[in-house]
């Protein structure tokens, strides 16, 4: 029974991911301000250092056979030309067939758009070029003409069923929007952003049809740094994606505690509306942020995966700027 059901949640998943009214295709994330070259390419670069890596790992639905697994590894560069440039690998595994969903991007952001004091007042227009490969494994999985009413399956049987299809690799852009408010010292800094994802709609090879398109991404994402004092502060956030005619909302907050001069401690919450609720940990020490969080299902596919849930750890390093032309830290709009 735990195979039929892991079998018929991910038939649920792939048949909703090829019809582009139905479904959303992309994986996501509960951290996603940890893994922003995902979310916007504007996003690139916006932190205070020369470079930054950052690797996250996702796993969902652990109670089933073969569990949805997603990984992602980005590197950022600032430079003093206006100018930021980034690289994003992600990859998602699922079922039993061996199911893989490959993402590989090179991101651009423009940042030398800047007004009121100082120049603290922030635009970034940014730009995701890059490509998406899907493909399975037919001979990890098994079919009606290989079993035998009365010895059972057997793996030796060929089968009659022939894929013409099971590899397939499309060319993808996207593009984003950002502002941000810089300026250091303020009680609350705000930021928000826009961002299109899959806008060369790149055709669904394995969809029913086999020309079907992939639905682009809607991205809408926000928040506000309220600096509560020179130890602690907290960052509302929202989120909103739409692909086809899927929805994810997003709600939550962390707060920042400074422990001492090289650590600060990081808890909060997101609440994924009719989905989950996930609760966050993490610190910082010195150029490192390490983060994990824990999806607690709250809608009825959690009781058909037997209370299965999600879990993330995140961890990122930042190159700090060796000079810093403000007195104080830049305030960037993410971790």
């Amino acid at each position: 029974m735990r195979k039929i059901t892991g079998i018929l949640v991910l038939c649920l998943a792939a048949g909703a991911a090829a019809n582009k009214l139905q479904a959303q295709v992309d994986p996501h994330f509960s951290q996603y301000y940890v893994y922003p070259s995902w979310l916007n390419p504007a996003l690139t670069g916006a932190f205070d250092g020369d470079y930054r890596v950052s690797g996250i790992y996702r796993s969902q639905w652990g109670n089933i056979s073969s569990p949805f697994s997603t990984q992602g590894l980005s590197g950022e560069f600032t430079t003093n030309k206006n100018a930021n440039v980034g690289l994003t690998v992600l990859n998602q595994k699922a079922g039993n067939g061996g199911y893989s969903y490959t993402t590989g991007y090179a991101n651009f952001a423009y940042t030398g758009v800047r007004f009121g004091a100082n120049g603290n007042q922030r635009v970034v227009m940014g730009l995701q070029l890059g490509f998406i490969r899907r493909s399975f494994n037919p001979s990890k999985l098994t079919f009606g003409d290989q079993w035998n009413p009365v010895t059972g399956y057997n793996a030796g049987t060929a089968t009659s069923d022939v894929f013409s299809q099971t590899d397939n690799m499309s060319f993808d852009a996207g593009a984003g929007l950002l502002y941000y408010d810089a300026e250091p010292g303020k009680k609350a800094n705000i930021y928000g952003g826009f961002s299109l994802s899959h806008i060369t709609t790149p055709t669904d090879k394995f969809s029913s049809t086999g020309n079907a398109k992939l639905p682009i991404r809607y991205t809408v994402h926000g928040g506000v740094r309220i600096t509560l004092n020179e130890l602690l502060s907290v960052t509302p956030n929202l989120l909103y994606l739409r692909q086809g005619t899927a929805e994810e909302k997003m709600a939550g907050a962390y707060v920042q505690l400074k422990a001492n001069e090289e650590t600060d401690v990081m808890l909060g919450l997101n609440y994924r509306f009719d989905d989950a609720v996930a609760p966050y940990v993490g610190f910082t020490y010195k150029n490192m942020v390490l983060g994990a969080s824990y999806d607690v299902n709250t809608s009825s596919l959690g009781k058909m995966v037997h209370g299965s849930n999600g879990f993330e750890i995140s961890l990122s390093f930042t190159r700090k700027k060796t000079l810093k032309t403000p007195e104080v830290e830049f305030v960037c709009p993410r971790l």
